[in-house]
């Protein structure tokens, strides 16, 4: 290879590491606010959903209307319009969204640790902090089963602080998997 090529691709995986640096240093700030705050996190992670989903939700509906040769206009529109609906419901009912997305958050947690798992027993091969990643996603796991357990009770400050927690640690894997690359590099 060319010597000019190798340092390139260096400079683009260091640029790359300080984006992610950068990225990782944001989740654990962020992480660390949501602990301290766990009912605002929880509403303002619901109202986000909320607002997501009705922007979702105009968006499939003019998709809908502009095309019409493309298959069934009724079904987009359906589709849209249930976007639409349930973002305005959790909008204008936050505390009820918490709940729903206190349950759906909960899936989440635990699907996104069980692939965590699998991909730390994949990543041991290739990085020394794969272990970050493994317990990353086994916290996962336990605070998905958590959440269930104690659904709905405490669902206010639960999902605010299992988001900081998870948030926490997810930044402190990327974070020391990408500084062990970039020693790597160096």
């Amino acid at each position: 290879m060319n010597m000019r090529v190798i340092e390139s691709e260096i400079d683009e995986q260091v640029v790359s590491s300080r984006w992610t640096t950068a990225i990782a240093i944001l989740m654990i700030l962020l992480g660390i606010i949501a602990i301290a705050f766990p009912f605002f996190a929880s509403v303002a992670s619901t109202l986000l959903f909320g607002w997501i989903f009705i922007f979702a939700g105009i968006t499939q509906v003019v998709y809908a209307f502009q095309s019409r040769g493309a298959g069934k206009v009724v079904f987009k529109l359906i589709l849209g319009l249930l976007y639409l609906l349930s973002g305005i419901l959790v909008v204008a009912n936050p505390f009820e969204g918490v709940l729903a997305l206190t349950l759906v958050l909960g899936i989440t947690i635990f699907v996104q640790g069980v692939i965590q798992v699998s991909m730390a027993f994949q990543m041991r091969r290739i990085s020394s902090n794969w272990g970050l990643m493994l317990v990353s996603g086994i916290i996962g796991i336990i605070f998905g089963i958590f959440i269930w357990s104690n659904f709905p009770f405490n669902a206010a400050w639960l999902i605010g602080t299992f988001i900081g927690i998870n948030l926490l640690f997810d930044g402190v894997w990327m974070l020391t998997l990408h500084s062990g690359q970039r020693r790597a590099l160096q």
